[in-house]
């Protein structure tokens, strides 16, 4: 009798055991095909980044590269035409690099200050200051662009790089407070407490208590900012032309035959970004980034 039951058992686990292996087949299966589905445009961009004109008009867009050449992309760098100016996107490229690593850092350092004071050092209106702040978030980009043409104005940085560099620099707080804010709350009070024990000022808790806890979240909120500011195209638009352009706003003016190229390039920034700390960015916000 006994047989007999570790008989059937063992027949039911392996079933069971076939089952669940065929389930995670198909599971896999379907997301290997949405995964597939989502990255298509993003490959077919890439291939043909690495194919001259003449193939492209003869075999079209959606056709396995003959060749792979580079001379695209030295093209774009060197000698693309945007706006009738033939100087290659070098120049943009490096713009957006200026208005972006700089106004992520500041973004994150003024983030990580306002989360640390609305979290740990409360006082009278505190929790409304963080409402304001907070309510930046929703406040779309079109209302706020007469306010900056104005500012900007007055501050002399049209058609200037370092105006871009300022507006992103005070449109990311919001988001960048938030983050901090709500990952400093998560961190038990006991610990702040126990510094000021042992005689830490507010500084000395900041930079040896708070800062070495944030790595996930710092991770978080540079990815986001750098993704945003890289991406962003309103504002580029708007207030910078020719050469003060950055790319994302440069590359819409290229010619056809270089186009693909060109999008690789402004694509890889926040990609190298994003794979460099990604591995970061689940952990953050599951620690407290957007609770």
């Amino acid at each position: 009798m006994t047989t007999l039951a570790l008989a059937y058992a063992d027949r039911d686990g392996a079933s069971a055991r076939r089952r669940w292996a065929l389930s995670r087949v198909l599971i896999y299966a379907v997301l290997s095909l949405f995964a597939l589905v989502y990255a298509l445009p993003a490959l077919l961009v890439f291939f043909n980044s690495f194919r001259d004109g003449e193939e492209v008009f003869r075999n079209g867009i959606i056709a396995i590269p003959e060749s792979f050449s580079f001379d695209n992309y030295i093209r774009a760098w060197n000698d693309a035409c945007v706006s009738g100016m033939c100087r290659g996107l070098g120049p943009n490229f490096l713009n957006s690099l200026i208005i972006t690593v700089p106004a992520t850092i500041a973004t994150a350092v003024i983030g990580a200050l306002n989360g640390y004071v609305l979290s740990k050092w409360k006082f009278p209106g505190s929790e409304f200051i963080f409402v304001m702040i907070f309510l930046g978030i929703f406040l779309p980009s079109q209302i706020a662009l007469l306010p900056w043409a104005w500012i900007i104005g007055q501050l002399g940085l049209q058609n200037n790089v370092l105006g871009l560099l300022l507006i992103h620099t005070v449109m990311g707080i919001s988001f960048a407070t938030l983050f901090f804010r709500n990952f400093y709350a998560s961190v038990p009070n006991e610990i702040v407490k126990a510094a000021q024990v042992d005689g830490a000022g507010f500084w000395r808790i900041f930079l040896r208590v708070m800062l070495p806890l944030s790595g996930p979240i710092a991770a978080v909120t540079v990815i986001w900012q750098f993704t945003q500011i890289w991406n962003e195209y309103l504002y580029g638009m708007v207030f910078t032309s020719g050469a003060q352009q950055p790319i994302t706003v440069a590359i819409m003016g290229v010619r056809a035959g270089g186009s693909a190229a060109t999008v690789m390039m402004a694509i890889v920034p926040p990609l190298l970004v994003y794979l460099i700390g990604g591995k970061y960015f689940v952990r953050g916000l599951t620690q407290g980034a957007l609770k």
